[in-house]
């Protein structure tokens, strides 16, 4: 990864500006994570599914068709709270990104939707189809492992080690997802997560009513 892909990756990055679990909060709350071989089952399911159509549009949008993604992204997300989460996350990035990486792509992306989705944004910033999927594959694992270590307690060198045995997974998505950059906007992959949309749902409704750690 490059410096930018690097540092958009990196769960800690002050360009989110809000904590996301990527769905993991309400899965702790209905105890279906509980320790960490339920974690691993969480993050493959969601690296193969969220992660895979976010690494997806990522890398076409490494080729511009601003626009378009835009409005595709929006049809493959059934969850308005995942639509929401996306763009809040990928408004986060444009503040930084106006500072550390301007340019007139990102210019450009910024005219056309104000509040980009994240991967869109991501593949904006990172320029390489790739490198771009790569990040956020990885992006859809690091936010809810480093989610687990603070909801369940569990030890950060096991999360960790969780995390590096996904390498393989997280490489071969991403360059399932380089092998669609040039792929027109409306015939993109579209794998679904039924799944995790509920679980945005109901945490969405739980976050309004009490206190959560976690946006979504």
């Amino acid at each position: 990864m490059n410096l930018a892909a690097l540092m958009l990756a990196d769960s800690r990055f002050p360009g989110g500006g809000h904590a996301h679990s990527g769905g993991l909060e309400e899965a702790v709350a209905r105890r279906l994570v509980t320790d960490e071989a339920g974690l691993r089952s969480f993050l493959v399911g969601r690296l193969r599914t969220a992660g895979a159509l976010g690494a997806v549009f990522a890398s076409a949008a490494t080729r511009g068709r601003y626009a378009e993604l835009d409005v595709e992204l929006d049809a493959r997300t059934p969850s308005p709270a995942q639509r929401n989460a996306s763009r809040v996350q990928g408004r986060g990035i444009a503040r930084a990104a106006r500072l550390a990486w301007p340019s007139p792509a990102l210019a450009e992306l910024l005219r056309v939707t104000p509040r980009p989705h994240h991967p869109v944004i991501v593949g904006t910033l990172v320029g390489d189809p790739f490198e771009a999927a790569q990040t956020v594959a990885y992006h859809a694992v690091t936010g809810p492992a480093t989610g687990a270590i603070r909801l369940l307690g569990l030890d950060p060198f096991g999360v960790n080690a969780v995390l590096a045995r996904l390498a393989p997974e997280i490489d071969a998505v991403a360059a399932a997802a380089a092998d669609h950059a040039d792929t027109p906007p409306e015939d993109l992959p579209a794998p679904g997560a039924p799944g995790l949309d509920l679980l945005a749902e109901s945490h969405d409704r739980r976050h309004r009513e009490e206190v959560r750690l976690f946006v979504s």
